[in-house]
């Protein structure tokens, strides 16, 4: 009898195991293709990397194809959707180095940690108090305006429960508004060389830059057209950004059981603190890296690896999101963003050239 019972009891295991595999290969395809279109130089130029086209295409095959899929590939979807992220996230740890932040030095640490906490609280103010947004999607495009976009927002996401419809609208925000950046800030660093309003080198417009423009890639795209010394600095300041997510994660989850006690009128009874173990590891990650342990090419082969999750993560995401969810989620959050945006510039200009005005 109870041999019969340990049969049948594998036997679903394994039928699971078998569901996951089209589901994989789904958004393997479509990381694939991701990444052949990230390599055409025309897509290189306007910033847009691998985890941006492998939403859209997401969203294209989701919006079109996908529902005849649906019920042999929704495993393995919901697999890529959410442990390939969280391993993605960890992995990101390896693209990091404590020696980084010591390079930019305590003038781009506090510029970042400024950018990053006004951001994000004004986000919150406006959102809620003027848009009357929800608060998953006011802390979804606060998180990807005020960090490191695409990654945040989707590390953001299991942290408050958010749906794939308010994910993918946060996402999209940071898409328009960081390819615009790619357009005004090369514009700007020449107006400024020209009419000279603030004192800038290429040096100091690199931080400038990593600071506040949304993606990694897109961060890469206007410091490659400054010069290689925008580029260097730009990099290291947007990397000190993207170190900031751990900790960020681990204070909005604080954040949102402090809500929640509030929510359920539990004031006396504070709601248990949720730690997002991903975001721990991700720190524990780029402080392993930082001794340089494992040899250079092997780091490069894990952030390949890195890369591919994160980009099955993002397809994975855009297969499960509806156009008609985000129609639905209207103007608002688009206002929102924009707001965000012209804070990045304008308060970014200030706090940048108070801080380099103060240290420099």
């Amino acid at each position: 009898m109870s041999k019969n019972q340990s049969k049948e009891s594998t036997k679903p295991q394994h039928r699971t195991a078998l569901n996951l595999i089209p589901g994989v290969i789904l958004a393997a395809i479509l990381t694939a293709l991701a990444i052949y279109i990230s390599n055409i130089p025309w897509f290189i130029n306007i910033g847009l990397g691998i985890l941006t086209i492998a939403i859209l295409l997401g969203i294209i095959v989701g919006n079109t194809l996908y529902p005849f899929l649906k019920s042999t590939c929704d495993h393995g979807i919901h697999l890529s959707k959410h442990y390939l992220l969280r391993a993605g996230i960890i992995l990101y740890g390896f693209r990091l180095t404590f020696q980084q932040i010591m390079d930019v030095g305590a003038t781009g640490i506090l510029i970042d940690a400024l950018m990053l906490s006004s951001t994000f609280f004004i986000a919150l103010w406006i959102g809620r108090r003027f848009f009357r947004l929800d608060r998953q999607t006011v802390i979804l495009i606060g998180a990807g305006s005020s960090i490191c976009g695409a990654a945040a927002v989707m590390a953001t996401g299991p942290i408050i429960e958010a749906p794939a419809s308010k994910v993918t609208v946060a996402i999209s925000t940071v898409v328009i508004f960081g390819t615009l950046a790619i357009f005004i800030y090369p514009w700007f660093y020449q107006l400024n060389a020209h009419y000279q309003w603030f004192n800038f080198s290429q040096a100091t417009f690199g931080i400038f830059s990593g600071s506040t423009i949304h993606e990694v890639a897109q961060v890469v795209a206007v410091g490659h057209t400054l010069g290689s010394d925008a580029e260097n600095t730009a990099v290291i300041s947007k990397m000190i950004r993207v170190m900031m997510l751990a900790p960020f994660l681990v204070l909005l989850s604080n954040y949102v059981s402090r809500i929640g006690a509030k929510n359920h009128r539990k004031e006396q009874e504070k709601s248990p603190l949720t730690i997002p173990w991903f975001a721990v590891f991700f720190i524990v990650m780029a402080g392993f890296n930082s001794f340089h342990l494992l040899p250079e090419h092997l780091v490069k082969h894990i952030i390949v690896a890195d890369t591919i999750m994160l980009a099955m993560a993002m397809a994975a995401l855009g297969l499960t999101t509806h156009i008609s969810a985000i129609r639905q989620a209207g103007i608002k959050p688009i206002l929102l963003a924009l707001c965000l945006f012209i804070w990045l510039i304008a308060g970014g200009l200030i706090i940048n050239q108070s801080i380099q005005h103060l240290l420099g």
